[in-house]
């Protein structure tokens, strides 16, 4: 099984930061590469689909709004990996107003090594992160 985690600081109160993250359909909200989002089962699949028309269907696992915090699997996905499990937590910073936001997964590649198939996810979640520190701070600016 592999793992990989990516945060970043975002000088934006950890309330309105999870206000924007918090919900299973937000991702368009904040993610510019996943413009649509469909949920189903009451809220707990959402079928995602990418800029390139790849569909991703993901399961909300986990929910904590007073934590801050989220976990959810992959249905089904164009990407080489295989037990899947992801959680976007909200932190906050000590006497600062200002989210720390994580994104973390494990999973366990297939038909790629573990380096390759760390290097797409990190990549994803740091890129995720940017964009999201990009859309909260022009929203307080």
């Amino acid at each position: 099984m592999a793992t990989t985690t990516e945060s970043i600081d975002i000088p934006v109160s950890p309330d309105r930061t999870w206000q924007l993250i918090g919900g299973f359909d937000s991702l368009p909200d904040w993610l510019p590469y996943i413009p649509t989002s469909e949920l189903s089962e009451g809220g707990r699949v959402r079928t995602l689909e990418n800029e390139d028309g790849g569909v991703i269907v993901e399961r909300l696992e986990a929910f904590d709004n007073t934590a801050r915090t989220y976990s959810y699997s992959i249905l089904r996905a164009p990407f080489p990996v295989t037990g899947y499990l992801s959680t976007l937590t909200v932190h906050t910073m000590p006497g600062q107003d200002t989210a720390r936001v994580q994104w973390s997964g494990t999973f366990t590649p297939h038909c790629v090594s573990d380096e390759e198939a760390i290097a797409l996810f990190h990549g994803i979640y740091r890129d995720g992160l940017a964009a999201l520190h990009q859309t909260l701070t022009v929203d307080a600016a």
